[in-house]
């Protein structure tokens, strides 16, 4: 999949990370808040690092919405009537 674009929100160490990555390395940091026995300063570091690779994770799956809707819409055009 070709490299994508990512908001300024997100830091340059997030913009490489793939769909795949990113998702499981939230999946990996909601099953540590979960399991708790970490510090409130690691709690909040875990979170913060969660929202950047839900936001990684959600630009992705809008890149890829748009890039079906453009074939979709793409194959209606040529569509005989």
């Amino acid at each position: 999949m070709a490299k994508k674009s990512v908001d300024a929100g997100v830091d340059s160490g997030e913009e490489s990370l793939g769909y795949e990555q990113a998702r499981d390395e939230l999946i990996e940091v909601v099953r540590r808040l979960e399991t708790g026995g970490i510090t409130l300063e690691e709690s909040l570091a875990l979170w913060e690092r969660g929202e950047k690779l839900a936001t990684v994770c959600q630009q992705w799956l809008d890149g890829a919405r748009a890039r079906l809707d453009a074939v979709m819409k793409a194959q209606a055009e040529d569509a005989p009537e």
